[in-house]
């Protein structure tokens, strides 16, 4: 009798009943999701929308909750999506007109089609331009998967050692005599070398604060093999080194901003084919593998491409801090949910565009700093905030 009752059925839709009367709306949906199997799919992100509502968890209600959750987020998505798209055009259009010679946005367009300062805007300023959204929303989208998939909002490219490991490759082998693309390669190869060694060092699963720290003893070591490389080099190499310290979109040219583009658009496409294995990571890592999820093997591939877009980003622009670290934070507290991935990618993009535009046109006096060093100071108190909230709410009674 106990048997059966144990595998009583929840109405006429065939679903074993969840024992224990506190059964969250996501437990009910997982069970329904196993029961149905191929015939019935459902998408994930579904299941994890079905963990916030409220109130009845079978029949019509939930099944009109869901839709309206769909539809809000669908709208709102394209609102901030919108709003960021007219921002980023805006800081585009400053960029290209702000300058020595100051051009007005008819004369810019003008130039974008052939005619008038074509040099000054196509030439000089365009370039640099790209590779700021470029770099920018490679970063902010590897640090907003990178966030999402370990679970921790201070996991991000800068923080865990991969751009240190990118640095301190290109440090070590411009003081080996190399030049060019070797030195982007050797980046390339630091920052997923360090991945791996944080991948390694972290233990099964590969989430939390252990990811943290192991990637914060990883970017001190990075460190500390960047600053025996410069020990190592010559004068000159040395200053070639500076660039691998505080990160700069300066120097623009346009086999860079391919380079990045073709990666970022990869990345792209593999994210939006593994859209439902990532968005199972939502879940903890047992219903995951209920609903016929992988959560390790798809963190380790998501972990993989962040890597390679931060290298990428880091081989052409050097180490611009923060920007991987802020864009996943800001584009989450946008969306309200989920790891907004194309949100941070636009955000990242503005930020350094912004930034950029901060370095050469907002600083009093002659100094031009690199956009690095602005990143850097507007990053740090973002990085305060998050270390003061999280303390908040672990002193917050439950």
């Amino acid at each position: 009798m106990g048997a059966d009752a144990a595998r009583s059925t929840d109405g006429a839709a065939g679903r074993p009943a969840v024992r224990g009367g506190g059964a969250s709306a996501a437990d009910t949906v997982a069970a329904d999701v196993r029961v149905a199997g191929p015939a019935r799919p459902r998408a994930v992100e579904d299941v994890a929308m079905a963990a916030g509502v409220e109130g009845a968890t079978t029949g019509r209600t939930t099944v009109d909750d869901l839709a309206r959750l769909r539809a809000h987020d669908r709208r709102r998505a394209t609102v901030v999506l919108g709003a960021l798209g007219v921002l980023l055009a805006g800081l585009a259009l400053a960029a290209l007109s702000l300058g020595a010679v100051p051009l007005t946005p008819a004369q810019v367009v003008a130039a974008l089609g052939g005619e008038g300062s074509t040099f000054v805007v196509t030439g000089l300023r365009l370039p640099r331009l790209a590779l700021a959204v470029a770099v920018g929303a490679s970063l902010g989208l590897s640090g907003a998967l990178l966030q999402s998939v370990v679970r921790n909002p201070l996991a991000s490219p800068d923080i865990v050692g991969l751009t240190g490991g990118a640095s301190a490759a290109a440090v070590l082998a411009i003081a080996a005599g190399a030049t060019g693309v070797a030195v982007d390669g050797a980046a390339l190869v630091g920052a997923v070398g360090a991945s791996v060694l944080v991948f390694t060092l972290s233990g099964r699963g590969v989430t939390g604060t252990r990811f943290v720290v192991v990637g914060v003893a990883v970017a001190f070591l990075a460190q500390g093999v960047l600053g025996y490389g410069l020990t190592r080099a010559s004068l000159s190499e040395a200053e070639q080194a500076f660039f691998w310290l505080v990160g700069s979109v300066g120097s623009a040219p346009w086999g860079d901003v391919a380079r990045v583009a073709v990666v970022l658009a990869g990345a792209a496409a593999v994210l939006a084919v593994g859209r439902r294995p990532l968005a199972a990571l939502a879940l903890d890592d047992d219903t995951a593998r209920a609903i016929g999820g992988r959560p390790v093997a798809t963190r380790v591939g998501a972990i993989l491409v962040s890597s390679v877009l931060a290298a990428v980003a880091v081989a052409v622009a050097g180490p611009v801090a923060f920007v991987g670290f802020v864009s996943g934070p800001i584009a989450r507290r946008l969306r309200g949910h989920g790891p907004a991935l194309a949100t941070a990618a636009l955000v990242g993009a503005a930020v350094v565009v912004g930034a950029d535009l901060l370095a050469q046109h907002g600083v009093p006096g002659t100094l031009r700093p690199p956009v690095g060093i602005v990143t850097g100071a507007l990053g740090a108190p973002v990085l305060v905030w998050l270390l003061v909230r999280g303390e908040r709410r672990k002193e917050s009674p439950a």
